[in-house]
């Protein structure tokens, strides 16, 4: 296993305002697994049934009702989004800039899975309102979520730029 120059990463070439790219980065890594236990709605049966569902409920309920489903969610939602962002802070801190920006390119893939999770969770709302037994109410912890994912999608997008933008070329040595 060879030892990376520290200078020739991605983390050491940023200049100025692009120096947040990295600490931005492990942000997102630490929130996105803390977002998965958050409240994003409740459900409610009036007098019968409340309950709250975050992400992490809503793969355990999967689990019993439906496998394909769960799997399904647990791609999109924990898995795509947990390697994304860890392979991000792993491509700004420890890869060669000759070789972050190819897989950041490779990377984007990931973020559009990662993504798409919003759009299940809307669809799921609508589902649900749309039985009209009882009332779905979206939580603060949705509100969080969507933070938490833009917060991911604008630090990787400014990553992206930053290595194919002056930032990515080496200052020359004399």
């Amino acid at each position: 296993m060879s030892i990376i120059d520290p200078e020739a990463t991605a983390a050491h070439a940023a200049r100025g305002v692009g120096r947040l790219i990295g600490p931005l980065l492990l942000l997102s890594l630490a929130l996105v697994p803390v977002s998965w236990w958050l409240p994003l709605f409740v459900a409610r049966v009036p007098f019968l049934w409340r309950e709250e569902v975050s992400i992490a409920s809503g793969l355990s309920e999967l689990w019993r009702l439906d496998r394909l489903l769960w799997l399904v969610v647990l791609l999109f939602s924990v898995l795509a989004p947990a390697v994304k962002s860890g392979a991000l802070v792993w491509v700004w801190y420890r890869l060669p800039l000759s070789r972050a920006r190819p897989l950041l390119d490779r990377l984007a893939l990931l973020g559009k899975l990662a993504m798409t999770e919003v759009f299940l969770l809307a669809v799921i709302i609508v589902g649900l309102k749309g039985v009209g037994i009882g009332t779905v109410e979206t939580s603060w912890g949705m509100q969080a979520f969507v933070a938490v994912v833009l917060l991911s999608f604008a630090s990787s997008t400014w990553a992206w730029a930053s290595l194919t933008g002056p930032v990515a070329r080496p200052e020359a040595r004399g």
